[in-house]
């Protein structure tokens, strides 16, 4: 959920990358839902993914902004599609600016590359019309899933605030999707509070009304102690929260990325024993990596020990780290 990465191609549904292959509409019934062909598997719906009850693993993206970048996305992608994610995200830059791309993203990634992949959405700089033209053309073309945010503010404004005929909070863009749409919808939370809420008790109540309005699981903000979510499931479970909330953790493999994520995430902690061996690596690659592997692998044995219904993995559009964790969760 860490957005805002590049603009949007000027195409009207934007532009896929040179070399990229076609994708056909299908017809869609009332519902928006698409009319599929006979004995072709449906994606899945991530709702009922996660209710099969086994840890779900799911990867995120964002769409890059030269045919380098995507090149390089793929091959990211090819190498951690080996490990089985459930689904893969693809965010949505600040004041919606990549919405075109990530919804050409999203269509290859599921369509071209047989991954369950989810859009993530925003009510910054998009009105209705553009909502509902965006989410009609992903849906034609079999997408199931959507990840609605409030999003970020462009750099350049002061302070959020919506667009004219745009939304002011998610949970109105989760009842105007669960109204017009039938698409399975995931939601933010943050363990650690959102940054503008006043309270931790404000935070909740918020969230409450974005799960009543129609969202069916929620994925966290990046945090790096456990203790923290855990308290946070605990009070969202008290405040009548019972959609799967699901871990995001981030395998953070230098020093600077760590500064990075946290001038991203406004209050979150950062470990002094990660901070530590990253500043001690300094500028050597392979002992900074494995530091953050470590650190990440330890983190999410301690979620799934404790019965945590997955992990997503904020990737920034590489594999080797993520790989690793994977690997060692799961070494015999």
């Amino acid at each position: 959920m860490v957005d805002g990465h590049g603009p949007g191609h000027e195409h009207r549904h934007g532009r896929p990358p040179r070399g990229s292959l076609a994708v056909p509409a299908g017809a869609v019934n009332r519902r928006g839902r698409p009319e599929r062909a006979a004995g072709r598997n449906a994606p899945l719906r991530i709702a009922e993914l996660f209710a099969r009850g086994a840890p779900v693993f799911s990867f995120e993206f964002f769409p890059p902004k030269s045919d380098e970048g995507y090149q390089a996305l793929y091959e990211a992608i090819g190498e951690l599609k080996r490990l089985g994610p459930g689904f893969v995200s693809v965010t949505c830059g600040a004041a919606g600016s990549t919405r075109k791309k990530t919804a050409d993203l999203v269509v290859r990634i599921q369509n071209e590359l047989g991954l369950t992949a989810m859009a993530h959405v925003v009510c910054t700089g998009t009105t209705r019309e553009e909502l509902v033209e965006s989410l009609g053309w992903m849906r034609a073309r079999g997408i199931e899933n959507v990840l609605a945010l409030r999003g970020d503010a462009p750099k350049d404004q002061p302070e959020w605030r919506p667009v004219a005929g745009g939304f002011s909070h998610a949970d109105e863009l989760v009842a105007f999707i669960r109204e017009r749409f039938d698409f399975c919808i995931g939601g933010a939370c943050y363990p650690e509070k959102h940054p503008e809420a006043a309270s931790f008790e404000e935070d909740l109540r918020h969230l409450k009304r974005k799960v009543d309005a129609g969202a069916q699981f929620l994925v966290t903000q990046l945090f790096f102690d456990g203790a923290d979510y855990w308290r946070f499931v605990e009070r969202a479970r008290a405040a009548g929260i019972g959609v799967p909330i699901v871990p995001g953790v981030m395998p953070v493999v230098s020093g600077a990325n760590l500064r990075r994520m946290a001038a991203l995430s406004p209050g979150s902690k950062i470990p002094a024993e990660l901070q530590r061996e990253l500043d001690e690596a300094g500028a050597d690659d392979e002992r900074a990596l494995e530091a953050g592997v470590r650190f990440a692998t330890r983190q999410c044995r301690e979620l799934l020990e404790r019965g945590a219904p997955g992990v997503h993995f904020y990737t920034l559009n590489r594999s080797p780290a993520t790989r690793r964790v994977h690997e060692a969760l799961f070494r015999r």
